[in-house]
């Protein structure tokens, strides 16, 4: 702009400088013939004039194209913000529009909460109202009882009553007399199985018998004798929920699947039935894929652990539960890796937890010889509690099992081994049960059940063999 200015300024200068030198020429000097062309001096000047003019002309255009660019700029910058403005303004709006769909659901879920607080004020006064007058019956009622306690004659009680309460009480006598017969009895013939069992030690050490594996004979059939748990049996609802899976066998459910129990005296909790031969039985234990950890603590195996559909231990204290009810059967299912098939029944009796679940057995049938040793206080014990006097089963052996003074080799509780134990060692820590001969057994799968005594055991079948090789 400057340049600009300062051009303006020049030229007129010099126009009236050359217009000053031809007036005074015509002055001082005759007429002489005009000029053609301007003089060297202002062209030159008119030149820089016009070289400035250029050079400022150029600084203005860089300027200017240096302004017009920081307008783009902020320009740009100005469309961007706009830009993201109304964006967040849409968004504003959709969510003005939920908090106003929002607002008004509260506003009709509020007047219902009026309505319902209205409607339980009217029901609480008029409970209100019935508990004064069922007050006030009440009092009624005992002074009359009052009344009536204080003027009733003195009755003496009929001759028939006398006669039957004292009939009564013969009959308990002959009842309890009748039951310490039996326990005599009982006591009796597991000292005559003790020396059966010492005759047959006696001859296997003689070698007059010595059975091979394959002929390990099914055990005959023991008279049913009462076990030492000699209560009446009570297969019966209790408060309409059913006390084992017999009950609910008897009521018409004839499947096997998972029901929910309630034994005396004890809160309901599920049980899977297992349905066999006309009946259904407890299922306590299961084995079958090695899905489930069986090295669990005390707590576990009291309260129980697993899936019922799968792998599980049902809780010492719920088999105890349904135990104590009535005489129960004890029926153990085993199969091994070539899919031999066997088992045996025991009459039994569950100590409570203070004397830590100790397990006393007699066996009935079946076809697994010493699957559990007989006629010994067995002792339940876990890696984190042992039985005093005992040794550490569990530890060598892994899972909770029933325990004598010596660590056995039949575990059903011990660790899952997928594929066929090979070595002993092996065998022992996974679940195993040792043969008659000494040999151990590396089982695939177990089933432990529980059915009242008055089952008739269903030993024929061609699905549980005799061991073999």
């Amino acid at each position: 702009m400057y340049t600009v200015k300062l051009f303006l300024f020049i030229v007129p200068l010099v126009i009236s400088s050359s217009t000053d030198q031809d007036y005074s020429s015509y002055d001082t000097v005759s007429p002489e013939p005009k000029l053609r062309f301007a003089m060297l001096d202002d062209v030159k000047i008119l030149a820089n004039g016009l070289l400035q003019l250029g050079h400022g002309l150029k600084d203005f255009v860089h300027k200017t194209k240096g302004q017009i660019n920081d307008i783009f700029q902020k320009l740009n910058i100005f469309d961007k913000s706009f830009y993201d403005l109304s964006l967040q303004t849409n968004e504003i709006k959709e969510e003005e529009k939920e908090l106003r769909i929002t607002t008004s659901k509260l506003q009709v879920k509020n007047e219902e909460v009026k309505n319902m607080s209205l409607e339980l004020n009217s029901k609480l006064e008029s409970l209100l109202e019935e508990k004064i007058l069922l007050q006030q019956k009440v009092r009624y009622l005992e002074e009359q009882l009052t009344n009536l306690i204080q003027n009733r004659p003195e009755i003496q009680e009929h001759p028939e009553v006398t006669s039957l309460k004292t009939f009564v009480e013969q009959q308990d006598n002959s009842i309890k007399d009748l039951l310490q017969t039996v326990e005599e009895q009982y006591r009796q013939l597991n000292q005559q199985h003790n020396q059966i069992k010492e005759i047959e030690n006696q001859l296997k050490k003689t070698g007059i018998q010595e059975p091979s594996e394959k002929s390990v004979p099914s055990k005959p059939r023991a008279p049913r004798t009462p076990s030492l748990q000699l209560n009446e049996t009570k297969n019966v609802e209790h408060d309409g929920i059913p006390v084992d899976c017999t009950t609910i066998y008897n009521r018409g459910e004839h499947k096997s699947g998972i029901y929910a129990i309630r034994p005396s005296s004890s809160q309901v909790f599920n049980v899977y039935c297992d349905v066999k031969s006309g009946s259904s039985w407890t299922l306590i234990q299961q084995r079958i894929d090695g899905s489930q950890n069986f090295n669990e603590t005390w707590e576990n195996y009291k309260h129980g652990f697993g899936r019922l559909d799968g792998e599980f231990w049902l809780g010492l204290e719920k088999i105890y539960s349904i135990v104590k009810q009535s005489n129960y059967i004890l029926r153990i299912e085993l199969e091994d890796w070539k899919d031999n098939k066997y088992y045996v029944e025991y009459s039994f009796h569950l100590g409570n937890h203070e004397t830590n679940y100790t397990l006393h057995l007699v066996e009935i049938i079946g076809n697994i010889p010493n699957a559990l040793p007989e006629h010994k206080d067995l002792v339940f014990s876990t890696c984190d509690h042992k039985a005093k006097g005992y040794l550490d089963c569990p530890e060598s052996y892994t899972g909770g099992w029933w325990w004598h003074n010596v660590c056995r080799e039949n575990n059903l509780n011990g660790k899952y081994i997928k594929t066929r134990a090979k070595t002993k060692p092996e065998k022992r820590r996974g679940i195993c049960w040792k043969s008659q001969n000494g040999r151990l057994y590396s089982i695939k799968s177990t089933k432990m059940l529980i059915h009242p005594t008055h089952l008739e055991s269903f030993e024929g079948t061609e699905a549980y063999k005799k061991p073999t090789n």
